[in-house]
Parts: structure tokens; sequence; C-alpha cells
């Protein structure tokens, strides 16, 4: 059993399967929860915090809805983190634009942005920098055209946003299945995101999904726009689901 100190820890490099450390030397964005230990003199402010006296920092979130899971990690040292035992990988971005779920993002370096995409659970990084993110497994690569299970999508670089496809069959189902799969009861055989174009997609190894608390407060947004009539028989399906499971 290896046992490291501030000088035999890696420099932005995996420490296992499941632990990166980041040789700080300035500042990093790190999903707040992620730090394991750190050597140095390290500081963590959120970023909120920093977005209202740094317009450098307040320039590189155009998220509303992600900015509060976020942190400052600033100083001189070594930064552990991970992701409650999923594996973490570091990729590099170089002028790129890169979407993945936001859930599964870890940290990135300051040369980055992130951006609320318009697919629902998912951020884009544009820019040139080093981002660290966990996956359920080893990470797949595959190029378009393709199509994929969404719950094993983690993310995809330099091509188009997806589109739905729908089973044939499933679309013909009665309402009473089409409504279970509104509310997360349908598979990968039913729904898959379809890519086309050119670019990468990233595929974690299995379907299983990190919960995501953004998407909560994206859903009470858009629940302000239903009628009374609509938020009542919206209830009813949530907890009609809540039952069921």
């Amino acid at each position: 059993m290896q046992t490291y100190d501030a000088h035999s820890l890696p420099e932005n490099d995996n420490v296992n399967s499941y632990a990166f450390s980041i040789a700080l030397n300035g500042r990093w964005f790190v999903s707040k929860g992620a730090m394991i230990a750190y050597y140095g003199n390290v500081s963590f402010d959120a970023v909120t915090t920093w977005a209202s006296r740094d317009a450098h920092i307040a320039g590189k979130f155009s998220s509303p809805i992600y900015i509060q899971d976020w942190v400052v990690a600033e100083g001189h040292g070594k930064v552990i983190v991970g992701d409650r035992g999923f594996d973490l990988q570091s990729f590099d971005l170089e002028d790129g634009n890169l979407t993945i779920r936001a859930s599964n993002l870890v940290g990135f370096e300051t040369g980055l942005e992130l951006k609320q995409s318009i697919v629902p659970g998912f951020v884009t990084l544009i820019g040139t920098g080093k981002f660290l993110a966990s996956s359920n497994g080893p990470v797949i690569f595959a190029e378009p055209p393709f199509r994929a299970d969404p719950d094993a999508l983690l993310g995809w670089a330099d091509c188009p946003a997806p589109s739905h496809h729908y089973d044939a069959q499933w679309m013909s189902a009665s309402l009473g299945s089409m409504l279970q799969g509104m509310f997360g009861r349908e598979s990968g055989e039913e729904r898959q995101f379809d890519f086309t174009g050119s670019g990468t997609i990233l595929i974690q190894s299995t379907e299983v999904l990190r919960e995501d608390p953004a998407l909560m407060r994206i859903m009470e947004q858009q629940t302000a726009l239903l009628s009374p009539q609509q938020a009542g028989l919206l209830g009813q399906r949530l907890v009609a689901r809540s039952q069921q499971a």
C-alpha cells in the first residue's frame, strides 16, 4: 500500500481510478463536495461569493441554475478530488466545445467557460483547459451517426445537440404507457438520443445516473408556466409515480 505526501502525490493526474490530484497554482473551479483532501495553502469559496466581486469569475458562469453548485479553489498546493467512488478522468479542450451531464462534471480550469445547455441536465464547456468528469465505469467514445440510451449518455463534443428518437411500437402504445415513459419508466430500447453530423459522443459503461440537484430547480422554474389546472394534473401524476416507486 503506497502512502502519499505533498511531494509524492501526482501532479494533475489520477491518484487511482477514483481520485485525481490537482496541482493548484492559482485557481480551479471544483464541484461542491468533490474535495477529499489537500496539502498547502488553499482556500475554498462559493462561486456566487466570488462573482459579486470579480467580473472575470462571474464571466465564466453563464448558468444561474448551476452556479451555486461550484466553489473556487485558490492557492498553492495539491487538491485531491473524487466523486463517490465513480471513475474519474481528466480531459483537455483546446478551443473546444463540449457538452456534459452537469452532475458528472467535477472540476475545470479557469480557461474554460461553463454555459447552460439547451438540453436539460447538461452544461457546455467552451474554451481551452483541463476538466474532470466522473462516470459509472470507463468512458466509451463513439462517432455519429449514433443513438445512445439517455441514461448512459455522458456528453458530446463538437457535434450538434441530439434529437429524441422514439421506438415506433412504443409511440403507438397506450396513453398509460406513454405517461409512464414521461416520468422515467422507459428504457433505452424505447427512447434514445439521436446524433448526426460529426464529433464525438461520450458514453458511460452503465445506465446508473448520479442525482442532479439542479434538475429540481429547473422543474420548479418551468412549473411557473403551467395553469392552475395543469399544475394540479402534474401534481396528481407525480403522486401516482411516487406511489408506484
